[in-house]
């Protein structure tokens, strides 16, 4: 068997491993059901990525999120391991060459969807895969009881009994100690280990800030605050409306919602990864898979839907270990807001069925047809046809591709898919006689390995990098060399698709359970309801409020959140309490500090800010005084 240590610095250059995960290795490794929570950046996927190499077999992964798939995918062909995913939209030939090279165990990965658990012809295949693992990402998804409930999730558990003697690894970033043990008790985990990390951030301050004039508060904050940052808000108008003030006030900023053209989004991604762009404001599209270190700052313009959802999207700040901020800026609107989402979140199973007609209807599917068909989804063109209101149709889509009916790639989970069907004396002798086309294909194969053996992900402009070319170029010869039979190249759609899974029925007789779905609407309003308590709770710690929700009882206070410093300022001298709260605002230089302190009549002012530095009130960083971290 492969020594484990050696493995992490082969492939992850790695010579030690994070908390828990050698735990996790050595429990897989000997055969044993496995539960793994671990904050997001914990190191979740080497948790079975690298026990999968040390047993024989294949690696069955089974995750909801097709960009993240496509991303490990990518990921682990760089390392040199053969991995492949099966997502909607593939072509017959390329799911079926997939599934081959499983079954002759070509692969050693193989990612799926929980909706492909239903196609038959997959199980047919899958039982004739030699399976050594199945790891189940983002897990909770299996509990009715979590906030992202996902029905095909239910079907992993029964195709545990075509390889009854193989572990299974269920990993989640967000789950309450109730969802935990829906977890194991859904996956038929029942005699597994259990690991759980902390979710406490040392360096992450949560702040939550009331009032009604949120943009101004909002300018004024990132204007005292230095570093990358993101300001989450609910609708598309809005992100639009926030990053134009923050540019008239010379904060460089862009929006980022579905509603953009899919490149105009990869390129103010790029701009804002890179640092040219300061502030990224956006709907909660924006965020998973994205790892930026240095994000100082992390602001919501409302109030998530639940405190799943808020830790996990404040949690994209400070990742580099620095002292960074959460700030939740909440109105006297927000919880009446709460109460009427909830009932467009949770339309009337009547309607429900009404849209699946009206879909149906809208793409002239026949009752009985339709099975695996794909079309392009313009909901706005849709409601209009119909006279529906848009969220609340909106949410009875996403109820009926929860159930299975439908399926709504994200549009940015669509990526171009390139193949190699040439064998290597064939594509040599292409080289010699085209050569530009040739020295491409090369770049591209340096950059993705697994080409030969199925259709892979493929970024346009990261190719376009790499050989100093415009990204259309790169495309222009892709289409060229597609007509030429040299590649098989499908470019990512333009628009966001709707893909009907399954034959059309009778909307009178999908098994919508009413009872169900009443108790799902019950710990939706559960969750709003912890949030808001979170919100309005001015007593307690909010990191020990945050920790307690997700079952860490015994935490301290943080030190650092707001209702922390307050209790820390209450005691001070009225000059020292006035010098913290004007750095809760932001970190300010000596020099600003200083001129300050003098402004408002304090002529001592070296003084009093020796006195809070004694006092641990305020430090320095990079010659910056911040609050006390």
């Amino acid at each position: 068997m492969p020594d484990k240590f050696q493995l992490l610095h082969r492939y992850w250059g790695y010579d030690t491993f994070r908390p828990l995960q050698e735990e996790v290795i050595d429990s897989v490794v000997q055969g044993l059901d496995v539960l793994v929570l671990l904050p997001t950046g914990g190191g979740k996927s080497l948790c079975y990525q690298l026990p999968a190499l040390m047993r024989e077999g294949l690696c069955l992964v089974v995750s909801p999120l097709i960009a993240l798939m496509k991303d490990q995918v990518q990921h682990l062909g760089d390392k040199g391991l053969k991995a492949a995913c099966l997502v909607s939209g593939m072509r017959g030939e390329e799911s079926t060459k997939v599934l081959y090279n499983a079954i002759a165990g070509e692969l050693k990965f193989l990612y799926v969807s929980p909706e492909r658990l239903r196609n038959r012809r997959f199980i047919e295949h899958l039982r004739q895969m030699k399976v050594g693992l199945i790891a189940v990402d983002e897990a909770h998804c299996i509990s009715q009881w979590g906030y992202d409930f996902r029905p095909p999730y239910l079907q992993i558990a029964e195709i545990r009994a075509y390889h009854p003697h193989t572990p299974l690894i269920a990993l989640t970033a967000t789950a309450t100690p109730a969802v935990v043990d829906d977890i194991c008790q859904r996956l038929q985990m029942h005699y597994c280990r259990r690991f759980k990390g902390s979710f406490y951030r040392s360096n992450l301050s949560y702040q939550v800030w009331r009032g009604d004039d949120m943009t101004t508060r909002l300018l004024d904050l990132l204007q005292r605050e230095e570093g990358a940052a993101i300001v989450y808000a609910r609708n598309r108008r809005l992100t639009q409306s926030v990053a134009d003030l923050l540019n008239a006030n010379n904060v460089t900023a862009a929006c980022y919602h579905a509603g953009l053209d899919m490149n105009e989004r990869d390129r103010r991604q790029s701009l804002w990864m890179e640092g040219k762009c300061r502030v990224m404001v956006a709907t909660n599209a924006f965020g998973m898979g994205i790892d930026k270190p240095d994000v100082r700052l992390v602001v919501h313009l409302d109030i998530p839907d639940s405190l799943e959802a808020y830790y996990q999207e404040a949690g994209r700040a400070g990742r580099d270990g620095r002292p960074a901020r959460a700030v939740l800026l909440c109105s006297r609107a927000d919880d009446a807001r709460l109460e009427r989402d909830l009932d467009i979140d949770f339309p009337q199973v009547g309607y429900i069925r009404n849209i699946y007609k009206a879909l149906c209807n809208f793409y002239k599917i026949p009752m009985g047809s339709g099975a695996d068909s794909c079309y392009d989804f313009d909901l706005v063109e849709i409601c209009n046809a119909y006279n529906l209101d848009v969220r609340r149709f909106y949410s009875a889509c996403r109820f009926l591709e929860k159930e299975g009916l439908i399926s709504l790639p994200d549009r940015e989970e669509a990526f171009s898919q390139l193949f190699i069907p040439l064998k290597r004396d064939e594509l040599y002798r292409f080289q010699v006689d085209h050569l530009v086309m040739g020295n491409l294909l090369l770049s591209i194969i340096r950059l993705y390995p697994g080409l030969f053996t199925g259709a892979t992900s493929i970024d346009e402009g990261r190719v376009a990098r790499q050989c100093l070319m415009e990204p259309c170029e790169v495309v222009s010869l892709l289409v060229q060399m597609n007509d030429m039979h040299v590649v098989e190249y499908h470019p990512r759609p333009t628009k966001p698709q709707i893909l009907f899974p399954s034959a059309r029925i009778n909307e009178k007789d999908l098994f919508l359970n009413d009872e169900c779905y009443s108790q799902l609407r019950s710990s939706a309003h559960q969750r709003k309801e912890a949030i808001l308590q979170y919100v309005h709770d001015d007593r307690q710690c909010r990191s020990r409020q945050l920790l307690a929700y997700f079952g860490e009882d015994d935490s301290s206070n943080c030190g650092i959140c707001d209702v922390c410093r307050k209790k820390k300022t209450s005691n001070l001298p009225p000059v020292e309490e006035k010098v913290a709260e004007m750095l809760d605002q932001g970190a300010l230089s000596v020099k600003e500090l200083c001129g300050n302190l003098e402004n408002m009549g304090y002529p001592d002012a070296s003084g009093v800010v020796k006195a809070l530095l004694d006092k641990g009130v305020v430090y320095l960083d990079k010659n910056l005084f911040v609050n006390s971290r």
